[in-house]
């Protein structure tokens, strides 16, 4: 497992952006599937977007578009950029890593072995 801490989560407006880091600790990500997932209050986990190893990504549908995931090897960090902003994006963001995720298990959730502590974002209208 690698240890991952979130940051740059925050209170914003509707419409505007803002970007998430993840970063390990003690090592890389290279080879390993990086995503964000996200919790509201009182509804379940769900996927974002997720970088496989090989460097594809991949969204859920609400954020497609407005979401951007991306990598730095060199910091050991992956990024979200997250663009137009709205009130139902509100919520706990985790970032969350594994090794040898196949495709068809990279929107699950239980396919990834660590996780970090999340960080608020919050969106109002």
């Amino acid at each position: 497992q690698v240890q991952l801490a979130e940051s740059g989560g925050g209170l914003v407006q509707d419409g505007e952006s803002l970007r998430l880091s993840c970063s390990a600790s003690g090592r890389t990500f290279s080879g390993y599937t990086v995503g964000w997932f996200r919790q509201a209050p009182e509804k379940e986990r769900e996927f974002v977007a997720t970088m496989r190893y090989n460097g594809y990504t991949y969204y859920s549908d609400s954020v497609k578009g407005r979401f951007t995931i991306s990598k730095d090897n060199a910091k050991s960090a992956v990024y979200l950029q997250m663009n137009t902003l709205k009130p139902e994006d509100t919520a706990v963001y985790y970032c969350a890593a594994g090794s040898g995720i196949i495709l068809s298990n990279v929107r699950n959730g239980a396919a990834y072995a660590s996780w970090g502590q999340g960080t608020q974002v919050t969106v109002s209208s």
